[in-house]
């Protein structure tokens, strides 16, 4: 379980891709020591186990299941990723509740700045627009977010500057690619009713 408030971002050192899975290398600077092997790290939105850890660099191996789900498909060396570690009992949390469980890739349709902050227009599945309501929270590559508007096809997100600053939300482009996981409150109890 996770907050998506983002104190750690991480560069794409190494990929080996193949049609069943791929093995990520990520550099990082998250204080992390062998006894964190096996525990889980939310890379971009996605809850990934570490593999390995190796100096600076932790390694991560990724299934089909979660390459079908998310933007690790399109991913590159050198990319930015946000990281977060799972929350300790007890632990202040600022953002919501986020499992690191993706559950679309989304097309970044349009940016917009308004004054220091980006308006950001994400493509909405039809079959997702149930679990969207605004005011909701949203978590966007990792990110808790708020949805400020929900049109046709699509739904809108302010982004304030703190955080672009502190994510790789900064990097997005339109027709980019960002891992969504709508909040898990609102699933369970759609699926209830």
């Amino acid at each position: 379980m996770f907050s998506g408030i983002i104190k750690s971002t991480g560069k794409i050192k190494n990929i080996k891709k193949n049609i069943k899975n791929i093995e990520l290398q990520i550099l990082s600077k998250l204080k992390l020591k062998k006894k964190d092997i096996g525990s889980s790290i939310c890379c971009s939105g996605a809850c990934l186990t570490v593999d390995k850890i190796k100096e600076n660099t932790i390694y991560f191996y990724i299934s089909i299941e979660t390459i079908n789900r998310t933007n690790f498909k399109y991913i590159k060396s050198g990319n930015i990723v946000n990281l977060e570690q799972s929350l300790k009992f007890g632990q202040r949390n600022s953002g919501h509740f986020v499992q690191g469980h993706v559950d679309a890739s989304c097309k970044v349709n349009k940016i917009v700045t308004l004054g220091k902050s980006w308006i950001i227009t994400i493509n909405l599945p039809k079959k997702y627009k149930k679990y969207v309501i605004e005011k909701g929270s949203v978590a966007i590559n990792g990110v808790s977010l708020t949805i400020s508007k929900i049109l046709k096809d699509s739904f809108e997100i302010v982004v304030i500057p703190r955080s672009l600053k502190e994510t790789n939300l900064i990097y997005l482009k339109n027709k980019d690619f960002v891992n969504v996981e709508f909040d898990v409150l609102g699933k369970y109890i759609k699926n209830f009713l």
